[in-house]
């Protein structure tokens, strides 16, 4: 498959490519989550979780794998290192990972609300769920052993925030040998602008490429049904 990237276009094999959807979790992206009871501004997350709702399906239609890549702490959190329970929460209010919110639900505690997919995007059965309890999703998960499984070597990745999760797991897939796409429109940030901007530019300039959402999806869509059978 041909694609229109950055810094020049590229060319995938689908049979060896999966789509790596990063904290599309309620605590994120949700009103009433974590993330909005501290006052984030969530608005610029939107025009992402717009562009997931069609990229998804198009990538699950030309049955390239998706996996929904999510902080699922335990609620002991006995493998959380004290310096991660401080993200936005660095003056120690209380306010950090694991913390009970209004309604109950413990910031990014595997099985609570805060930690479910928002209500906007919808996993299929088939689809492929990974729990992290870091930046990036290599450390201390399976997401590593399932790639090489399926025998994949092409990420996409996409979700948010792109300038940390999303970074942070793009570059370790580098490190580890993967060939890397950052999905631009369906991965953003609540960091100024200027942080998606600067891991755009560092991906293309160290580590991968990147692609627009709208790109991908038309050229998953154009895929030919003889070309869609995996190895």
């Amino acid at each position: 498959m041909d694609l229109p990237a950055l810094p020049k276009p590229i060319t995938v094999d689908l049979s060896r490519a999966a789509l790596i959807v990063v904290d599309m979790q309620n605590d994120f992206c949700a009103e009433g989550g974590w993330l909005h009871s501290i006052g984030v501004d969530l608005s610029p997350l939107a025009s992402a979780i717009e562009a997931l709702e069609t990229l998804v399906p198009a990538v699950r239609s030309a049955e390239v794998p998706i996996i929904w890549l999510n902080w699922g702490n335990r609620p002991d959190q006995a493998n959380i290192p004290p310096g991660l329970a401080r993200v936005y929460d660095p003056d120690g209010r209380g306010e950090g990972i694991g913390a009970t919110m209004a309604n109950g639900s413990k910031v990014l505690t595997k099985g609570s609300w805060g930690a479910e997919l928002i209500s906007a995007l919808t996993a299929a059965p088939n689809d492929l769920h990974v729990d992290k309890y870091r930046m990036s999703g290599f450390w201390d998960t399976a997401l590593d052993s399932i790639l090489r499984n399926l025998r994949v070597d092409t990420l996409f990745l996409s979700g948010i925030n792109s300038d940390q999760c999303v970074y942070s797991t793009l570059t370790d897939a580098a490190s580890l040998g993967y060939d890397v796409v950052l999905v631009d429109g369906a991965s953003a940030t609540t960091s100024p602008q200027y942080c998606h901007e600067a891991t755009l530019y560092n991906t293309r300039q160290c580590y991968g490429f990147s692609t627009t959402a709208r790109d991908l999806q038309t050229a998953v869509s154009a895929y030919p049904d003889t070309c869609k059978e995996r190895s």
